[in-house]
This record gives structure tokens, sequence and C-alpha cells, in this order.
């Protein structure tokens, strides 16, 4: 894990379907954590979000799990933009536990605004580009 500041942290409710057999979060529900973080972050940050015209979707993801979460366990769920393309935004996300500040899991995602009328990849909004940087405090951009 690179040296990144989590600005964005938001709690997560444990609930018993997110247990499996053995008593631990299923690996599968991780991901909906980073996805209820992912979509906090940009109604957070980003300006005038629509998300019945525009989506953003994961077009790649890495997860490194390091730690069990059990049922009783009180987590967040951190998120940061670490850089900016024309139509896509790299994320690193990491689940904690609240109490210790143990990290229990790191993503690191690509992800990709999508037009949902056309179908298709669209440009980030200038907005939200310049609101990002403003709230992560740098220039994120990729230079080309």
């Amino acid at each position: 894990m690179d040296d990144i500041s989590f600005k964005h942290t938001i709690p997560l409710q444990l609930r018993t379907n997110d247990l499996d057999r053995f008593g631990h979060i299923n690996n599968a529900v991780y991901f909906t954590f980073y996805d209820l973080g992912k979509t906090n972050y940009v109604e957070t940050v980003c300006p005038d979000v629509d998300w019945e015209k525009e989506a953003i979707v994961v077009v790649q993801i890495n997860v490194n799990f390091m730690s069990q979460i059990f049922g009783t366990d009180h987590i967040a769920v951190q998120t940061a933009i670490t850089s900016i393309g024309t139509k896509s935004f790299e994320l690193a996300q990491q689940v904690i536990d609240i109490d210790t500040q143990e990290v229990k899991c790191f993503c690191r995602s690509v992800m990709v605004t999508y037009d949902l009328a056309l179908h298709k990849s669209k440009p980030l909004p200038d907005v939200w580009i310049k609101a990002i940087c403003q709230y992560e405090g740098k220039d994120l951009v990729k230079k080309k």
C-alpha cells in the first residue's frame, strides 16, 4: 500500500447474512463495502451527480485480504481517488477496524464514468475533477 491519505470514511453495519458458515464476513461481501464507499464518496464530493443518467462502473479491481472480519467487529470503509484520467479514475480503498485502526482489506480499482442513455463511457465532468482535486488537496489529473 502506498502512503495514501484517506479523507473519506463511512462506518459499515454488519448484517447476519454477511457472515459465512465460518463466522466471518464472506469475501464477496467486501465488494459491497467498497461499492458503498465509492458511491458515498462521489455523492459527497462531486456536485450534480445524476444516477438516472450516469454511472460509475468498475473496469478493474484488485483486492488484498489481510485479516478476517467477524460479525462483532466495528468496521468502516475508507476511500481516496488517487489519479484521474479523461474518462476514468483510480480508487484506493480499505476496510478498517474502527477500534484498532487495523487494515482488514485493501483495494485498488479503476472506475469509468458511463452514459446510461448512450451505453458508452463518457469524460468525467470538469466540475467533478475540480471538486475531487480540491477534496483530496492535490492535482490528480494524469499528465499526457
